[in-house]
């Protein structure tokens, strides 16, 4: 059996020669029958000249270079496309994904399963975290594992059609993999803590990945004009009513604070509502402008192009 560890790189050469080190080590003594690809990410420091000097010692070794930064998803992607082993093994060059889990991974797919997550222990769990997960499972009509990482197996049967059916632009990887079907399995893994470097995943990452998750997985903001829609005409009835009954009784209420507070509110509903659609709108653009995932500027010991 052949294994494929597709590891993505954005400027890690602080941490790239341990994490090089220490995976040849557990695949070597574990006697795998490997090819380890790297696929760089459009990095800028000195990635690129590392990972040609590990090809001169180990043949097993593939490397894609991207022509610009197109993400770690696209990343992910390039190299499930450019995979040729009975399983295809993700992970992250920042040895928070330790190396000792890949042969736990492997076995579980002896054990009959085409789908092999890792979710992260959470004995220290990071707040934004936790409520990204809580988000999408609420609203997605489909339930993925809490703390999943983009650290995973998939089988061939599994990588095939990642290459040939899900090829949208907007993509949440992690998530797709548990909604396609197939026999899945979860396991739970330590992150270790970065030795060197810098995580590369801001804030400002994480909202966009949010986003991105939600729009690949629900359909349920779009519906919430609706609702607010009913909430929103049930206040207004409401509001009515007691205007009416207090001119009634003589105490009119002002109508210059209650038109204000009104209408401010309505907008507010208005504008959210509008940033909803136009970033589905916006989804629906990129997709079909049918633009690359991601563009190869140079390979080294790739045999086929897919």
């Amino acid at each position: 059996m052949k294994t494929s560890i597709v590891a993505s790189v954005y400027n890690e050469e602080d941490v790239l020669s341990s994490f090089h080190k220490k995976l040849c080590e557990t695949l070597n003594n574990e006697l795998i029958n490997y090819e380890l690809i790297y696929v760089n990410d459009g990095s800028t420091d000195k990635t690129e000249e590392l990972i040609l000097e590990f090809q001169k010692s180990n043949p097993s070794i593939k490397y894609i270079a991207f022509s610009r930064n197109f993400g770690h998803e696209a990343a992910m992607i390039a190299g499930i496309d450019y995979a040729s082993g009975d399983v295809v093994i993700c992970m992250d060059s920042d040895l928070q994904h330790p190396p000792s889990e890949i042969i736990k991974m492997i076995n579980e797919y002896h054990n009959g399963f085409d789908i092999v997550t890792m979710a992260r222990e959470n004995k220290k769990q990071n707040i934004s975290s936790v409520l990204f997960y809580k988000l999408i499972n609420w609203i997605s009509p489909f339930k993925i594992q809490e703390n999943a990482s983009d650290f995973f197996l998939v089988s061939a049967k599994v990588a095939d059609v990642l290459r040939n059916n899900y090829r949208e632009r907007t993509r949440f990887l992690r998530g797709l993999i548990q909604i396609i079907g197939f026999k899945k399995s979860t396991l739970i893994f330590k992150v270790s803590q970065r030795e060197q470097g810098k995580t590369k995943y801001s804030k400002r990452k994480l909202i966009s990945l949010t986003m991105t998750a939600v729009s690949s997985l629900s359909k349920l903001p779009l519906k919430a004009g609706i609702l607010i829609g009913i909430i929103c005409g049930f206040l207004s009835f409401i509001l009515a009513i007691f205007s009416i009954v207090m001119k009634f009784i003589d105490q009119p209420v002002s109508g210059y604070t209650t038109i204000v507070v009104f209408l401010g509110f309505m907008f507010s509903i208005q504008f959210i509502l509008l940033g909803i659609l136009g970033e589905y709108l916006g989804f629906i653009f990129d997709e079909q402008k049918k633009r690359p995932i991601y563009i190869v500027d140079k390979t080294t010991n790739i045999e086929i192009i897919k």
